[in-house]
């Protein structure tokens, strides 16, 4: 739809055809028109020559400023350069600058390479990165990749992560840990891209292969800290201790007094991993982290690895494996803090885990309850529907399956979690025309299950010190780290894909800068927070991004390229404060 709208500039106000249109689901503006001052559009109604821009350019301004003031908060392209030795890509643009400005991308509009520089000219960035056009082709692109292995980025990483800790004083004390894997572009077999395998694919695309990613994310805010990449068909409880023992390396360097020595050029994923005496201690004698992460990082050799580490632990344990402590009566349990926690109660007890001694603590919360009710009944109601249908089929005799063959279908149809043990089927005859299949749902066992499990959750630590209230605090940081793989799987807003790499290295180098591009994302939404403004990730972007540069174009005859005039579109409250807290204005046009 087209509007007009007037933008004032200090006592004056300017006129403006604009075109709105919606973008991914939000009202943007797509095009403009400079119209002039109210003198200008009243001469140009009346037929009076008057000067006025000739065309005018909307560039993405707010969102692109904003995250490249964070990367130079971090001193990402000097942290870069200076790991790989000021190594260039080509004469004019350092291999530090090409992935900060893929991080960038990551984080306001993920493309591949070969379309970043058509994004990119629609963008302010080449006016205040002083970025060349020459520079964004995308095999410039994959040549700077080309030059970090997997030494040089995790020393960037960890320089980075340390760069982190200090400028936006991060919290270390506990730490969430959990793993994930996301879809490539490869289907076929691929020797240069071991990495890229067929697994058990967590997004649902089993047509390609996988890469695996484990996180480490700071409690405080959800920054990732750590990152490992590995097979996409090794499952993740496999890849738990060579996490951690990176996790143990990473942090020693991250309280090592002197952050700015060259100490941990040497750290590798296997430094003082399981040391014993001050094993339990990091850098400047201080202790070390609280490990947060799910049930499906559970072994033996797991629990073992922690305890070598020196690092603590909050974890969960299948309730089921437990059985004596759910069917413990409900006044055991007691309200863990109403406030901040209302309808949670808990029974903290000892139980031998993975063949150990360890606190366990039982839990029941209300919301969780109530959820897991619904959650069931729904499937209860899908489950008749399909049972329906086909019992409809045998009667109408519309199947020519064998026997076999039905009863494969009703195990398909009821398979969903805990449904057989309220729900029992029956299958008369013995060939197609005389198959007939009936249901039961047993409400007395759904209440007994709903009673025993509904609600409950097993946590199990080694803090023997730390209130119920102070365990769940610790395991509920592990949200954190799965809104962070959400926040990656999003296409639109710091996205992980696409991802065209079809080598080991590049993929390593996709993951480094998409990692970096969330913490970056998170770190902005801390510093939103902070100040008062509770915005999620893509809130804080979409503000962002809707403070936008007008470039006005003013013909100067015939003697070379029109005259440009910069400003501002208007912004609104909410957009100043963040204009503000990102410091714009030093990225703002020159009036």
């Amino acid at each position: 739809m087209s509007s007009i709208v007037g933008k004032k500039r200090g006592n004056q106000t300017y006129y403006y055809l604009v075109e709105s249109a919606r973008v991914d689901g939000k009202p943007r503006i797509v095009d403009q028109q400079y119209l002039g001052s109210a003198e200008e559009v009243m001469a140009r109604l009346s037929g009076a020559p008057a000067g006025s821009p000739s065309r005018t350019q909307h560039k993405k301004f707010g969102d692109v400023a904003a995250v490249w003031a964070v990367l130079g908060r971090l001193k990402v392209i000097e942290t870069i350069d200076e790991v790989c030795g000021a190594r260039r890509a080509d004469a004019t643009t350092s291999v530090g600058t090409y992935l900060a400005l893929a991080t960038l991308n990551r984080i306001v509009a993920p493309c591949s390479k070969s379309g970043f520089a058509q994004w990119w000219d629609t963008t302010a960035g080449p006016r205040f990165t002083k970025v060349p056009a020459s520079a964004t082709d995308h095999r410039r692109f994959w040549d700077a990749m080309n030059t970090l292995d997997t030494d040089t980025l995790a020393q960037v990483e960890r320089k980075i992560s340390a760069t982190m800790v200090t400028e936006f004083g991060l919290d270390l004390s506990a730490l969430a840990l959990d793993m994930t894997n996301f879809a490539t572009f490869i289907d076929t077999g691929n020797a240069k891209a071991d990495l890229a395998q067929r697994g058990h694919a967590k997004q649902k695309r089993n047509d390609l292969r996988l890469v695996g990613l484990g996180l480490v994310v700071t409690r405080d805010g959800a920054i990732p800290i750590a990152s490992h990449t590995y097979p996409g068909n090794r499952p993740d409880v496999t890849q738990f201790t060579t996490v951690l023992d990176e996790l143990t390396a990473r942090y020693r360097t991250l309280l090592t007094p002197h952050p700015d020595t060259d100490a941990d050029t040497d750290a590798g994923p296997d430094a003082d991993a399981g040391a014993g005496a001050g094993a339990g201690a990091g850098g400047g004698g201080q202790a070390m982290p609280t490990v947060v992460f799910d049930a499906g990082q559970n072994s033996e050799a797991n629990f073992a690895h922690l305890a070598d580490a020196g690092l603590h632990f909050v974890g969960s344990l299948p309730p089921s494996d437990f059985p004596d402590l759910l069917a413990l009566p409900a006044d055991v349990r007691r309200l863990v803090d109403p406030q901040a926690y209302p309808g949670l109660t808990a029974h903290p007890t000892r139980r031998v885990v993975f063949g150990a001694d360890r606190r366990v603590v039982l839990t029941h919360s209300v919301n969780l309850h109530a959820k897991q009710s619904r959650g069931f009944d729904q499937t209860l109601a899908k489950t008749t529907r399909a049972l329906t249908k086909l019992a409809d089929t045998l009667a109408r005799g519309k199947t020519r399956r064998d026997r076999t063959a039905v009863l494969a279908n009703i195990a398909g149809i009821t398979k969903a979690r805990w449904v057989n043990r309220v729900l029992t089927t029956t299958l008369t005859g013995d060939i197609p025309a005389q198959m007939r299949l009936t249901w039961h749902i047993d409400q007395g066992a759904r209440d007994a299950l709903e009673t025993e499990l509904f609600g409950k959750r097993l946590l199990v630590t080694d803090h023997d010190d730390w209130t119920p209230a102070e365990i769940v605090a610790g395991y509920r940081s592990q949200n954190d780290v799965e809104s962070g793989f959400r926040q990656l799987k999003d296409p639109h807003v710091v996205g992980f894909s696409p991802m065209f790499h079809w080598t080991d290295s590049k993929i390593r180098v996709h993951v480094f800068y998409c990692v970096l591009a969330l913490a970056i994302a998170h770190l902005m939404r801390r510093e939103a927070h902070q100040a008062g403004l509770d915005l999620s990730v893509r809130e804080l972007l979409d503000n962002l991004a809707g403070i936008q540069e007008t470039v006005l174009l003013y013909p100067t005859g015939n003697k070379g390229r029109p005259r440009a005039q910069r400003i501002l579109t208007d912004i609104d409250p909410t957009q100043q404060r963040l204009y503000d807290l990102f410091n714009l204005a030093t990225y703002a046009p020159r009036r």
